[in-house]
């Protein structure tokens, strides 16, 4: 009789369970968009070594690089220098901050640049506040062990990193179907440099099919503007100049797909 009860309560719990489990069906995987659609950490590395060696104003520094995925998941980080120290260390999370900023706020018809964001939210501007807004996930962003920073097995490779930047160095990607797929953040040099590397990584990348922007430049659509006279940007999407001669290389810089 003992055994009896007991085995009835075991079926009795196994039924439960597979009941529930039919109420709630376990959901698929995510697909892994970093894998399938976006660079691995070698062709970063590679891209960004590249552009840094060309010429892009500034003070002819180090950086790094973040790539994200459409939903803001870091995909990879690198480095262009022979160590995680020859740059900026605070360059690491700006441009992964860039690269979120980048591709949370472009479109799959309408594309904006960190550089674009500059003038809009100066006090007064139409997008004051935007950069107090998604804060950046500090435990992700200064998660150990350090000795990866920059490496494929960067700690913050598969989280979300958050965060808001308004100047130079973050860029939105676009396939050769024009889909949106993600963004790319470069930091360690001027601002005006940043933004100069990342349009040539992504050109490198062959990730550059980008729609239309607010430049005013179609073939360029979101190139950094340079159109700030006594404080105020002619088309409301300036950026300041960091040194003299970066008008001509921005404008001089490869020519979206």
């Amino acid at each position: 009789m003992k055994k009896t009860l007991t085995n009835l309560v075991l079926l009795g719990s196994l039924a439960m369970t597979a009941n529930s489990a039919l109420a709630t069906p376990m959901a698929p995987p995510e697909p892994d968009n970093c894998k399938k659609l976006l660079p691995n950490h070698a062709a970063l590395k590679a891209a960004l070594i590249a552009a840094r060696n060309e010429s892009n104003g500034g003070f002819d520094l180090d950086m790094w690089g973040t790539i994200v995925d459409r939903d803001g998941v870091v995909c990879a980080v690198a480095f262009t220098g022979n160590d995680r120290g020859d740059q900026w260390p605070g360059s690491r999370v700006i441009s992964a901050q860039k690269a979120n900023t980048a591709n949370a706020f472009s479109l799959p018809g309408l594309v904006l640049s960190t550089a674009n964001l500059y003038t809009a939210v100066q006090p007064g501007g139409s997008l004051f506040g935007l950069q107090l807004s998604n804060p950046v996930d500090t435990a992700a962003a200064y998660k150990g062990p350090f000795k990866n920073y920059g490496q494929p097995n960067d700690p913050l490779v598969k989280s979300k990193i958050g965060g808001v930047n308004v100047f130079g160095g973050g860029l939105a990607l676009y396939n050769n179907a024009g889909t949106l797929v993600g963004a790319i953040g470069v930091s360690g040099d001027s601002s005006c440099a940043d933004h100069n590397i990342a349009w040539r990584t992504r050109h490198a990348l062959n990730l550059d099919f980008v729609p239309g922007g607010v430049s005013g430049d179609n073939l360029r659509p979101d190139n950094i503007v340079y159109d700030i006279t006594d404080g105020v940007s002619a088309k409301g999407w300036g950026h300041p100049l960091c040194a003299p001669g970066e008008a001509e290389i921005a404008a001089a810089l490869p020519k979206v797909q």
